[in-house]
């Protein structure tokens, strides 16, 4: 279950509860994971790992309840419905609950699916147990996101508005307009060709009957005139119901006196955020120069509102044009401009803290709302694709202005003269960045998927698919991963020959913060996707934490093929893929020789391509060199899949099958034999057995 501690830490401290012992050993995979507990009643307390309660569970439900991230229960459902009925408060507060049936055949999303995450988790569970999720929210039945989660994994800052009314229009799919001023569009490119957004604002347009605004700004209800004109958005519609999510791409510049207060910082941020119509949900962070990272009401600040702070020396200050400079900041500090500075700096130091996200363009719908984008690279932000990006400047929306407080602690804007105050003074200047600072650690989730069939999966592997934010890889291996998808997710599909694209993909998806699972047929670090997704990590100057990376296991292409056909790798065996393309032919043909001389078993991947046929023939010239002509050789082709394809030959005749890059190719060694339809290579226990005896 090392694994599964990641995959499940959004729905930690997790509360499991049971009132049957098949019940509570149906729970007991879940019950190893951390800041997790499995509760019974004292009559099953001879339950190995569980915690008892005493009394009632409805008692103990309420005095665990406000403890719980979120609850899974294996009773009935009705049950679960009365019990927890009376601790519901809010969609926005109350925990994930999820119930499983006694036999394991169905997982619940029953409260909180979207905010508190339960369809999630009912997902996350139903893999680990091979189970059923049920998911009954309209939004999911349409393949479309939450329209109240849709921001969460870019780490954007959820508005007012009415969210139970704009997620019935969703569900009757009526016409939503998305107004989108700031953050990235790419969650646009992974809708269902179906879904009820108008990402359009024409003059004459069918008047919808929702709105969504995506915005840095304070939108209100009802806007004046100029703004109606600028979005083309009818005066007469400010009636509808319509959302707000604020993508964090303020950065507030400061400078300030030594020892100025928390509470002048923030209603100096809050003054010029109102007087500009910029919202206070959007600000990423604080920038400032370096000498100010100790700065106790900075700081203070930061932490309650969970703003980054970055800090910059002076020598990169003062390399900023800025509109208003200064002689006496310069002095002072070694640079002529502070907070206008340090503004532009955090805002467009994207190639620090994030990665260009281009809207993958040309996209093709995917099976489960998602899209598959064979080209992902086309930029739609204006930043550089490369891995080392150039830097970019932010754009200054407010410049510098001065506050303090008078006297009797009235906030004053640019005083004429200094004046007196305990709470010192500040300098505040905003910057809007061309992307969204996310908030979060990105991670890099490697993937072997097995041989093709969900069933040869994990259920870490499973899982992982389900739970990551963004899925990339081979568009075959996409389409064999379809039913573990889920709405919302951003799937990319590359060609075959883009493997490099698809690590730099995922590497910039997750440094801006994303969860990104890659996957790979087989095992991803068997001539799979985890050593290129490594290698290049190490060569963007990769520190090994961020982001993290986590590697899971699959079944190998060779294994799969092995059981197909018995036990032909029961002794030493090696792998050796034909393909050419990244290795010289002169030493695959060094292994080759090395392996049959060795007399290995050889699993060969890459045997055949439609340009590549003549080096199959090679191997079996080499191998006839120290083989008996009759040596089994097995020919499995998508081991697993549908069209799967199995026989069994020689060394002398196994060219007469069809071979291709889709097949593994198993030569035994000297010892390997067939009975039936099956290989057999001996591990030598008979042998040793009578040797044993003799002696």
């Amino acid at each position: 279950m090392g694994f599964d501690r990641l995959l499940f830490a959004d729905f930690q401290p997790l509360a499991l509860i049971a009132t049957t012992p098949t019940g509570a050993q149906r729970l007991q995979p879940l019950n190893q994971l951390p800041a997790t507990t499995l509760w019974v009643s004292e009559s099953l307390s001879q339950i190995e790992g569980v915690q008892t309660y005493s009394g009632s569970l409805s008692e103990h439900l309420a005095n665990i309840w406000p403890d719980c991230k979120s609850l899974v229960f294996c009773l009935a459902t009705g049950a679960v419905i009365r019990l927890i009925a009376p601790l519901l408060q809010d969609k926005s507060c109350d925990p994930a609950v999820v119930v499983v049936d006694e036999a394991g055949k169905f997982v619940i999303s029953l409260c909180s699916g979207h905010q508190g995450k339960a369809d999630r988790l009912a997902q996350l569970v139903a893999r680990q147990i091979g189970a059923t999720p049920v998911i009954t929210g309209a939004s999911a039945s349409l393949g479309l996101p939450g329209i109240d989660v849709l921001g969460v994994p870019f780490g954007w800052n959820r508005g007012t508005g009415d969210w139970t009314k704009v997620s019935a229009a969703i569900a009757r799919g009526e016409l939503v307009r998305v107004i989108q001023e700031a953050g990235s569009t790419l969650w646009q490119s992974h809708l269902p060709e179906t879904h009820p957004f108008d990402f359009g604002v024409p003059e004459e347009a069918i008047a919808p009957q929702a709105r969504v605004w995506i915005s840095h700004q304070q939108v209100k209800s009802r806007r004046g005139a100029k703004h109606c004109a600028r979005t083309k958005v009818k005066s007469q519609d400010s009636t509808i119901p319509e959302v707000r999510w604020h993508p964090r791409v303020l950065w507030v510049g400061m400078g300030c006196e030594r020892g100025t207060s928390r509470k002048l910082i923030a209603a100096a941020i809050q003054q010029v955020c109102q007087a500009n119509d910029l919202a206070e949900d959007a600000i990423a962070g604080i920038a400032t120069i370096d000498i100010k990272a100790d700065e106790a009401g900075i700081l203070e600040l930061c932490g309650e509102r969970c703003w980054h702070l970055r800090t910059f020396p002076a020598e990169i200050l003062r390399t900023v044009e800025v509109p208003n400079p200064s002689t006496v900041v310069e002095a002072e500090v070694g640079t002529p401009s502070v907070a206008e500075a340090a503004a532009i700096c955090a805002a467009g130091d994207v190639s620090q803290i994030q990665p260009s996200l281009p809207t993958p363009l040309p996209w093709e719908r995917g099976a489960a709302g998602g899209v598959r984008a064979e080209e992902c690279w086309q930029a739609d932000l204006g930043l550089d694709r490369s891995p080392t990006l150039k830097p970019v400047q932010g754009r200054l929306l407010v410049s510098k202005q001065i506050f303090c407080f008078d006297t009797e602690d009235r906030l004053i804007q640019n005083p004429k003269s200094k004046i007196q105050n305990r709470q010192g003074a500040v300098t505040v200047a905003i910057a809007q960045s061309q992307l969204e600072y996310t908030g979060r650690k990105g991670s890099l989730w490697l993937v072997g998927t097995g041989p093709g069939k969900l069933e040869q999966m994990t259920p870490a592997a499973q899982t992982a698919i389900t739970a990551a934010d963004a899925v990339i890889g081979y568009s075959l291996y996409i389409d064999l991963i379809s039913p573990l998808l889920r709405p919302g997710q951003i799937v990319e599909a590359l060609p075959i020959t883009q493997e490099r694209q698809r690590a730099e993909r995922a590497i910039a998806l997750a440094k801006w913060g994303l969860t990104v699972a890659v996957v790979s047929s087989g095992d991803c670090g068997i001539y799979g996707m985890a050593g290129l997704v490594l290698e290049e990590l190490q060569r963007s100057g990769w520190d090994g934490k961020t982001p993290s990376v986590e590697v899971f296991p699959g079944i190998t292409a060779l294994q799969a093929a092995a059981a197909r056909v018995g036990a032909p790798l029961m002794h030493d065996f090696c792998a050796i893929s034909l393909s050419d393309l990244l290795t010289p032919w002169e030493v695959i043909e060094k292994r080759l020789i090395a392996a049959a001389q060795a007399d290995f078993v050889t699993a060969l991947y890459n045997p055949r391509s439609q340009t590549r046929t003549q080096q199959i023939v090679t191997v079996q010239q080499i191998f006839l060199q120290y083989r008996h002509p009759s040596t089994p050789v097995a020919i499995v082709r998508s081991a697993y899949r549908s069209d799967e394809e199995i026989a069994i030959s020689t060394l002398e005749k196994f060219l007469d099958l069809p071979i291709d890059m889709l097949t593994t190719v198993i030569i035994g060694n000297q010892s390997s034999r067939t009975h039936a339809d099956w290989i057999i290579t001996p591990r030598g226990y008979n042998s040793w057995s009578s040797f044993t005896d003799c002696d």
